[in-house]
């Protein structure tokens, strides 16, 4: 009998936000131009009822080119964490924006997950992750 790993990102179990909720450190994977993956860690927040993950960073760093070079379209990509047997991946077309509200709520659920604000930052943005997969072992 198969495992199953899929989880829906709208409505995941109770064990799997809970997983989302504690302090980790993540991965993103963003694709390069050439097509290539682009891995770093990162801090995400998960809001499951907007179907989104969020990353605060830098305006000038190579996730948020590669994710603006993407397009209209956006671009496909991945967030994950891992505690020994115990993961999560969310993936979704990601989008970067540096709307002031978005940027403030953010930083607020980074903050509420990660228990630091980070310092201000005007050359702060956030990657939108807007969900399309779930899957993971909780």
């Amino acid at each position: 009998m198969a495992t199953k790993y899929s989880v829906d990102p709208g409505a995941p179990d109770p064990s799997y936000l809970d997983f989302w909720r504690e302090r980790h450190l993540c991965t993103l994977t963003t694709p390069r131009p050439d097509g290539t993956p682009h891995l770093v860690p990162v801090g995400v927040t998960y809001d499951p009822e907007a179907r989104l993950a969020r990353v605060i960073t830098n305006r000038a760093s190579a996730k948020v080119r590669y994710v603006r070079a993407a397009g209209e379209q956006g671009a496909a990509v991945a967030v994950c964490q891992l505690e020994g047997r115990r993961w999560a991946t969310l993936e979704g077309r990601a989008f970067v924006s540096e709307k002031p509200d978005r940027v403030a709520e953010a930083v607020r659920r980074y903050a509420e997950r990660y228990g630091r604000t980070p310092s201000p930052n005007p050359a702060r943005v956030v990657i939108e992750i807007h969900l399309t997969r779930a899957m993971g072992r909780s």
